[in-house]
């Protein structure tokens, strides 16, 4: 079986974000890192989204929920 490449990109940036976010509270970088990972779709591009299981289009709509969510708490964070 032939992995793709951004997969393992995808992998990195949700290590890097949860990495930013939990153990250095920098919620802008976390949110940056999982944002640029969200670009990186682990699963096969050349499907339609249309065609896709249920569960991929889950997984992408939860990744963007929690970038949406940081960048909402960094927001309410840093309103001063």
């Amino acid at each position: 079986m032939k992995t793709p490449f951004n997969i393992y990109l995808y992998i990195g940036f949700i290590l890097l974000g949860s990495y930013q976010a939990l153990m250095n509270k920098d919620y802008m970088q976390a949110v940056a890192s999982f944002g640029i990972g969200l670009a990186f779709d682990p699963f096969d591009q050349q499907q339609k989204w249309n065609e896709r299981p249920t569960w991929q289009k889950f997984v992408l709509y939860l990744h963007l929920a929690v970038v949406a969510g940081l960048f909402g708490l960094t927001v309410g964070l840093n309103d001063k």
